[in-house]
């Protein structure tokens, strides 16, 4: 009977016990396709991570926004996906500096993530919209202090934002000790407009111009009239073919995004509990989305991917491969 109740039993930081919640067929398979997720997550993030440090021909200031956004991606499934999944089949976690830390974390993701996709359009608008002026206003140098600066306002603004909701986690239940965020209507409508509205506006807009622009630039390209040519900077394929990929990578991060901030867009509290979590897995699973997108779209990814894999990086000089 002890070791019965040493099994099923949760000891919360009263004198009480009580058993914990009970895992269901179903919810072993959720769980087990979320490990799955994570581990998928970890894996393709870190071929991203390892190919841009690695290959000299792929440090150009577009990969290297994208190396930032794969940091974010890995912490994800490395720290925030594992921790979600252990209060799916356990009791909760036993402080509450553990579960805010886990929230804090998740968010900052999410901003840094957000911010990257946004150094993302404006990097493809100059590309596109402005070839002449891009070696000098997008450098390698301005990109990481972009970068940083991307990050460090991410911790900032959600600590600032957090710091109140974070004190005030809901222990509500007694047994199960439930590390549940809920941000009210006024600090949801801020970061509605901060990490959704304000970004996705600014995405939007600019992949227009660029769209317009590569359409016009395509037509250039088919053209015969060599007075058309003589008179018009002709944006490179190769750019072309980036902000298209690109593309597909915010559009996909916007559709991740959005069934999250549906309750702040009608007016609802936001609740950032694991019980209804179901947005939130679906933001977590962009993570696993971007490299694989990559892998779709980016040569450059498959045989740097193939020279990691096969431990040929390893050799002498590998780092000055042609990926590219």
């Amino acid at each position: 009977m002890e070791t019965l109740e040493a099994a099923d039993l949760c000891i919360p930081p009263l004198n009480t016990s009580c058993r914990s919640m009970s895992v269901t067929p179903t919810a072993r398979l959720i769980i087990t396709l979320l490990c799955c997720i994570a581990l998928l997550t970890v894996m393709l993030n870190l071929l991203v991570i390892i190919s841009i440090s690695h290959f000299r021909q792929l440090h150009t200031p577009t990969n290297l926004i994208l190396l930032s956004l794969a940091v974010s991606d890995l912490l994800v499934g490395l720290a925030v996906i594992p921790s979600a999944i252990l209060l799916l089949q356990s009791c909760g976690f036993q402080d509450q500096i553990t579960c805010a830390l886990s929230y804090l974390l998740g968010f900052i993701l999410t901003s840094a993530s957000v911010g990257n996709m946004v150094l993302i359009s404006v990097d493809r608008y100059v590309a596109i919209c402005d070839p002449l002026r891009y070696s000098s206003m997008i450098t390698p140098s301005r990109v990481k202090i972009s970068v940083s600066l991307c990050w460090f306002c991410s911790v900032l603004y959600n600590f600032i934002t957090l710091k109140d909701h974070l004190s005030q986690i809901d222990w509500s239940n007694s047994c199960y000790q439930e590390c549940a965020v809920t941000i009210n209507y006024i600090s949801g409508a801020v970061d509605l407009l901060f990490t959704f509205f304000g970004p996705v506006t600014v995405i939007i807009v600019l992949y227009m111009r660029v769209f317009v622009v590569a359409v016009s630039q395509a037509r250039v390209m088919r053209s015969q009239i060599s007075a058309v040519k003589s008179n018009t900077v002709t944006v490179k394929k190769s750019e072309i073919k980036a902000a298209r990929t690109l593309g597909v990578t915010l559009l996909v991060f916007i559709i991740c995004l959005c069934p999250y901030y549906i309750p702040s867009i009608a007016g609802q509290d936001t609740a950032a509990g694991v019980d209804s979590s179901a947005p939130i897995w679906l933001f977590y699973c962009n993570s696993s989305f971007n490299p694989l997108i990559y892998a779709l779209f980016y040569p450059w990814f498959k045989r740097a991917s193939k020279l990691i894999v096969s431990l040929r990086i390893l050799q002498h000089g590998s780092c000055e491969a042609k990926i590219m």
